[in-house]
């Protein structure tokens, strides 16, 4: 008798507690898969080492990760890390180099990540009668002041000990130096591929330097602001996470990475991988090298040739901030 008065006065309580319980349970959840995702918005053009982020939109490595990416595509370099240091975009695959001409607002311009080096990807490409950088002085060559092209030439001037000085160069597009060179205007054409063997070949010239020749200062990453930097280091971990995804597809599954890039931009699986061949990837044992010192001592190396060489015209940016706090942590987190 003393059990039954005992159970009818404490179960029901039990299934109200167990009851509110479950609501709160079933209520999180639920409020947990309603909650947006933070959002990023992220500027790029068609620099095949950026382009693996397509892919990781794609497979959804970044929702995975906890994030929304929007990519926003310019043919504008300057304007992409303009839009950044501005407040417009939050972050930008753009060169080193050109983070470093960024135009002055009320931000620095942070490096948080490195996608790629060049590694034989662009080059100088000249005819039969200049069959080495040493014999381009007193030469034209075809570059377009400021940009990359002019960064290659200086560096592939110096790795034989010329001065900028030793060369004329004419300031124009990498289409039209193509155009001058095969009509003999210049005697050589700083060019990326498939440009720069497919010109080789149609003036019956040679390719007399590319960034393999080097430790290039031809590198890839991800720019920022210094207080977003600051601010966001939960985000851009997450995102550094999701790239590092991205890699290890490249490196296990390539085709399939290749295949999802190439019909998002409408080329063929062959042609994307022959691209990005040329660069070496922005994995961990990259990034960790970058960020252990060869980033600081690439910003003194290029703000030295762009001295040396002021046809430019380029403010130079030398308060470039390298965070490598997101970074480093991703590589820490990150498993395969």
């Amino acid at each position: 008798m003393v059990l039954q008065k005992f159970r009818p006065k404490r179960f029901p309580q039990f299934l109200l507690v167990c009851a509110f319980v479950l609501s709160l349970v079933i209520h999180g959840c639920l409020a947990g898969g309603n909650r947006e995702l933070p959002t990023l918005r992220v500027g790029m053009n068609n620099w095949p080492g950026y382009m693996i982020a397509l892919y990781a939109k794609e497979a959804g490595l970044f929702q995975k990760r906890g994030l929304q990416v929007e990519l926003v595509r310019f043919t504008n370099q300057q304007d992409n890390i303009r839009a950044t240091i501005r407040g417009s975009l939050d972050a930008s695959f753009v060169p080193l180099w050109e983070a470093m001409q960024v135009d002055p607002g009320n931000d620095r311009p942070a490096y948080v990540m490195v996608a790629d080096i060049s590694h034989g990807s662009d080059g100088i490409v000249a005819r039969s009668s200049v069959p080495s950088v040493k014999d381009l002085r007193g030469k034209t060559v075809a570059a377009k002041l400021g940009t990359v092209s002019h960064l290659i030439l200086l560096e592939a001037l110096q790795s034989q000990q010329l001065k900028p000085t030793d060369v004329k160069i004419k300031d124009v597009s990498n289409d039209i130096a193509v155009q001058l060179l095969s009509k003999g205007e210049v005697d050589a054409a700083v060019v990326w591929e498939p440009l720069l063997s497919e010109t080789a070949v149609k003036i019956k010239g040679k390719v007399i330097f590319t960034t393999k020749d080097v430790d290039s200062l031809v590198i890839d990453g991800l720019a920022t602001r210094a207080s977003f930097a600051a601010n966001h280091q939960a985000e851009l971990t997450q995102l550094m996470l999701a790239w590092l995804d991205a890699i290890h597809a490249v490196d296990t599954q390539p085709d399939r990475v290749f295949a999802s890039i190439a019909r998002q931009l409408g080329q063929t699986p062959e042609s994307v991988a022959k691209d990005y061949s040329g660069l070496l990837k922005g994995g961990v044992e990259l990034n960790r090298r970058m960020f252990e010192g060869r980033l600081e001592a690439a910003k003194n190396e290029i703000v030295q040739l762009l001295k040396l060489d002021p046809r430019h015209r380029q403010v130079i940016r030398e308060d470039i901030e390298f965070d490598r706090g997101p970074m480093m942590t991703a590589i820490e987190q990150w498993k395969p």
